[in-house]
């Protein structure tokens, strides 16, 4: 009897964020739990995307279970796939996000997708496409000026959040509910392994989570609390908590600031603890939901009222305008996908797709 269609799993594992572009690429899969990674090199158009949605649909209608990862500057395409119960990835190794191999034939191999392409018909268009590259790199480096000033904004709130936090109630309420997690559960000698992703990315879509595709445990736990309140002390003193007793963790950051911990899942012990707030909410049912804000103190966030509405506006606005931004570079990068596309053998590329998946399955 064959199998049922197979689950799948949205994320993203880099970002536009503040500090430009961030790669949490090397979490995709690890070399220590790869049996083998396929890196796609070619330039845009050239079907690395389709070559990956393609090989992931054939494999999750026999059954496997997929890992999806989206590009954060058009979620309509992907940067990879994993497929976990073969330790396999295909991975998008192309620039913001060059990934090279680590372990050359051990684990990593190269599939070059420009060996497909006319490179007689590219280089007559050369000027052109160095004018589109460089204009698609200045408006993302304008866009990421335009995250830097709202981000600016926002820390300003949370400096204005922390300083009416009650720190002592929060702590309480951290080591209660860390405690309730691991009852039981005693201190391990091999440190638990740690995954780091994102589940939210800045998009030419604007903001866009997969939340619901990985929030699928047993126990959820949802945060609530504006920006200092300290929701991130939580998910860090869990994590913590997970890695002394042994268990394996996904994390999952902020796509404002790549090292804010917002999202954590513990596979082994079906727990999965979501922040919820006005960037994204998980459209999930909690087991338990716990209010950082109850903790703030009223008069002091009064005292900064106008400032916190400002800072909040202005947030808005450069975020938009980031956004905005973004949408300009995906439509140049459109153009540039003009030049090649015309130039590629596309048979020749389902060909080799299609030795790649016989490859995967046998």
């Amino acid at each position: 009897m064959s199998k049922s269609k197979g689950g799948s799993r949205r994320m993203f594992a880099g970002g536009n964020t503040p500090r430009g572009f961030f790669s949490y690429f090397d979490n995709i899969l690890p070399q220590n739990r790869a049996k083998r990674i396929f890196i796609l090199k070619g330039g845009p158009g050239t079907g690395k995307s389709t070559f990956m949605k393609d090989i992931g649909e054939a494999l999750c209608s026999e059954g496997y279970d997929i890992e999806y990862f989206h590009c954060s500057s058009d979620p309509s395409s992907l940067d990879g796939i994993v497929i976990p119960e073969k330790g396999i990835g295909i991975i998008d190794g192309t620039a913001p996000h060059i990934v090279d191999p680590k372990n050359p034939g051990a684990v990593d191999e190269i599939v070059n997708l420009g060996m497909f392409w006319d490179g007689d018909r590219l280089a007559r268009n050369r000027e052109r496409i160095l004018k589109t590259n460089a204009e698609i790199s200045s408006l993302f480096q304008r866009a990421y000026r335009y995250l830097q000033a709202a981000y600016s904004l926002y820390r300003d709130n949370e400096v204005i959040f922390s300083r009416a936090m009650d720190h002592g109630k929060a702590n309480v309420a951290i080591s209660e509910i860390t405690d309730k997690i691991f009852n039981g559960t005693g201190v391990s000698e091999k440190q638990g392994e740690q995954r780091h992703l994102f589940a939210s990315a800045v998009t030419p879509d604007g903001l866009v989570n997969y939340l619901s595709t990985l929030v699928t445990t047993k126990e959820i736990i949802v945060l609530e609390g504006k920006p200092g309140t300290g929701t991130e002390r939580l998910l860090e003193r869990v994590r913590a908590t997970a890695a002394e007793r042994g268990f394996y963790t996904e994390s999952f950051y902020c796509a404002l600031n790549p090292e804010k911990l917002e999202h954590l899942i513990i596979p082994e012990l079906d727990v999965s603890i979501t922040t919820s707030n006005e960037a994204h909410h998980a459209d999930v049912k909690a087991t338990l939901k716990i209010d950082f804000n109850r903790f703030l103190d009223a008069s002091v966030v009064q005292k900064y009222c106008e400032e916190i509405k400002f800072n909040q506006d202005g947030f808005e606005m450069l975020l938009n305008r980031a956004i905005a931004t973004i949408k300009q570079a995906r439509e140049k990068h459109d153009d540039l996908e003009k030049f090649y596309i015309p130039s590629m053998r596309f048979e020749e590329i389902r060909k080799c797709r299609d030795e790649i998946l016989e490859r995967i399955l046998n």
